[in-house]
């Protein structure tokens, strides 16, 4: 992890009053966004800064960060930390956890993810192994170290991106549909754990989503949701769900797909994938990390 560069408004991030759970106080407390470069990481941080939090913001991509912090800057007064972390990597959830420590953060967004599309076993299985640590193992660890954070100060929000995909088995993106089924059961089961502890979680399950995912992932993805929409969506339903569907595709599939038994889903879905994945070659075409 590269240490952090800062567009500040004011020169002290310490000392700031603690809100119930995730609410902006009168001085505004931080949020942390990861996937923060791209997509509904983005619109997540724009939507929060117009709220009134400072913000930490973690991708890969540190240029994109720290033109997003001088947009949110200039335009909002947002104070903001930039991170350029591989969160694939050993360690690195720990050690942002550690540079972040003196801040009072209140809220995580998890949104940082890829996917890969094509027959499993035709795909490089390092590129498998780097989703699961992302998609998967660096949530969990997020969601360890700052839910202890949250735990301390008494409240917070945690928002995990699932997916449309996540409730049954997806042919030709098997591995990544398993991926948001962990992060889907993992925020059903932390709302649980962590509702006597003040602490909001929310799983964002959205359809097809108009990001650079789709071109990454090299899938066809036609009537694909704005990213604005998702982030305005879950905000709005966090401390009172435990999934929202973002956009009436989501909704209407998700429901439509319900009614089904689970094989009679997997068979739906599996025709919605051929004509996603329809103009792929041969050859497996697999994302990068945000």
């Amino acid at each position: 992890m590269r240490p952090p560069s800062s567009l500040l408004a004011s020169d002290t991030p310490d000392g700031y009053s603690r809100p119930a759970n995730h609410e902006t106080a009168k001085e505004p407390t931080w949020a942390m966004v990861t996937g923060a470069s791209d997509g509904i990481g983005r619109a997540f941080a724009r939507l929060l800064a117009a709220r009134g939090h400072s913000l930490v913001l973690v991708a890969r991509r540190g240029p994109q960060l720290l033109e997003l912090a001088e947009e949110l800057r200039c335009t909002h007064g947002t104070r903001c930390l930039v991170f350029e972390v591989n969160l694939a990597r050993a360690g690195s959830i720990a050690s942002l956890e550690m540079a972040t420590r003196s801040l009072d953060i209140s809220m995580l967004v998890a949104a940082a993810g890829f996917g890969t599309s094509g027959e499993l076993l035709d795909a490089p299985l390092d590129t498998e192994l780097n989703m699961l640590d992302v998609n998967c193992a660096a949530v969990l660890a997020l969601c360890w170290h700052f839910g202890q954070r949250f735990r301390q100060r008494g409240g917070g929000g945690v928002v995990l991106m699932s997916s449309l995909l996540a409730f049954h088995g997806v042919p030709r993106a098997a591995h990544y549909a398993a991926t948001k089924a962990y992060v889907q059961t993992l925020a059903e089961g932390l709302r649980v754990e962590f509702a006597p502890l003040g602490i909001d979680v929310i799983a964002s399950a959205p359809g097809p989503v108009a990001t650079g995912f789709a071109r990454r992932a090299n899938l066809h993805m036609p009537r694909a949701l704005d990213p604005d929409i998702v982030a305005r969506e879950t905000l709005a339903a966090l401390g009172h769900k435990t999934t929202v569907r973002p956009g009436w595709l989501s909704k209407l599939l998700g429901w439509t797909l319900a009614m089904l038994p689970r094989w009679g889903q997997v068979r739906v879905i599996t025709q919605v994938m051929k004509g996603m994945t329809a103009h792929q070659s041969p050859e497996r075409a697999a994302s990068r990390p945000r």
